[in-house]
């Protein structure tokens, strides 16, 4: 058995094998909730209804795919040149701290502007992030997986060292969290009364542009261009090693985002737990679209209703919450499976 190319991959198969692996995770997520002693059609019924069975729920769950939006697709355009990415969590947290640094110094400016500056700053912050990885890979080949994991690590006992002193509140009552943003510097609520944001239709807007950079710039030629094959890049002239800054400064400034949307539009200050794994879930949300903008949205969108609509089903049917990680999980796997096949086929020889 070998795997031989498929040069032009039909809509049919490029479409029909990843559908494949989300419906077979369902299937293995049924057959763990038949081992919790649950009834799988109920089972999913619940979640479903948890996650769009009310106005409440569905916003609910917009809300939840927010910050995912960012992070998947900082993590699709990087991917799409090749460059591995798996420091999201940190660029989130970098934005998340410029957030709160200049949300907090009372800018003094009129209208908008402090969520501009605010945003910009977060921006710079996780482009920079990812920017030092990228040169140790340009510069000296070191493997840039390594280097953005490790600074997840760093950058979380960073802000927890910020959380413990300059940045502790004092009206805090002890607990590891910096001020609250000035009322100027928040995000407005899109439905009053319910906590979705206008982080929400920024998340949408930056979707728009990345399809649009990616389909229709010099720059996402050039992406692509890297990613399928940089030693035939480089012999058409295409600069690498820039492409790749590029990348990483766009990707990087991506997730970024993420964080100055959950704080200016959601927390209003900044903890040690303010992602439950953002950056890291990102990384599934981006392999589900398939890199595609648009269908990070989608993606996005579909994991945030499996995590909410778990919350719900697992008070009401007593099953634990760990079945949406686990189906997560799955079909990240399979997913990637499927990727193979379909773009390779099977023969035998």
């Amino acid at each position: 058995m070998r795997l031989e190319p498929v040069a032009n991959p039909s809509i049919a198969r490029s479409l029909g094998f990843p559908a494949a692996a989300l419906l077979l995770s369902v299937v293995v997520a049924s057959g763990l909730v038949l081992l919790a002693g649950a009834n799988p059609f109920a089972t999913l019924g619940l979640i479903l209804k948890g996650a769009v069975g009310s106005k409440f729920a569905a916003l609910e769950t917009l809300n939840r795919a927010t910050p995912l939006i960012f992070t998947g697709l900082a993590v699709a355009v990087a991917f799409r040149a090749k460059l591995w990415n798996i420091g999201a969590e940190a660029q989130f947290y970098i934005g998340a701290l410029m957030t709160v640094v200049f949300g907090t110094s009372a800018l003094g400016l009129p209208g908008p502007q402090p969520l501009v500056v605010m945003g910009f700053a977060a921006i710079v912050g996780g482009a920079v992030m990812l920017l030092g990885p990228v040169i140790l890979k340009t510069r000296f080949g070191v493997d840039e997986v390594v280097t953005t994991l490790l600074l997840n690590f760093i950058v979380l006992l960073f802000i927890s060292l910020l959380l413990e002193g300059p940045l502790k509140d004092p009206m805090g009552m002890g607990w590891p969290k910096s001020p609250r943003l000035d009322p100027d510097a928040r995000l407005p609520r899109i439905v009053t009364g319910l906590r979705l944001h206008w982080g929400f239709a920024l998340a949408l807007i930056c979707a728009g542009a990345v399809w649009v950079i990616e389909k229709r710039t010099t720059l996402g030629y050039e992406i692509r261009a890297v990613g399928q094959n940089p030693r035939a890049a480089r012999f058409a002239g295409i600069p690498v090693n820039f492409v790749l800054v590029k990348t990483a400064l766009l990707s990087g400034g991506l997730a970024a985002l993420a964080g100055f949307s959950e704080v200016a539009g959601l927390k209003g200050s900044l903890t040690l737990d303010l992602s439950p794994g953002f950056g890291y879930t990102g990384i599934i949300v981006a392999m589900l679209a398939l890199l595609h903008p648009v269908g990070v949205v989608v993606s996005a969108i579909f994991v945030a209703g499996i995590f909410v609509g778990a919350d719900s089903m697992s008070r009401a049917a007593n099953v634990p919450t760990y079945i949406a990680d686990i189906l997560l999980a799955t079909a990240l796997l399979l997913m990637v499976f499927a990727i193979l096949l379909t773009r390779y086929r099977i023969v035998k020889g």
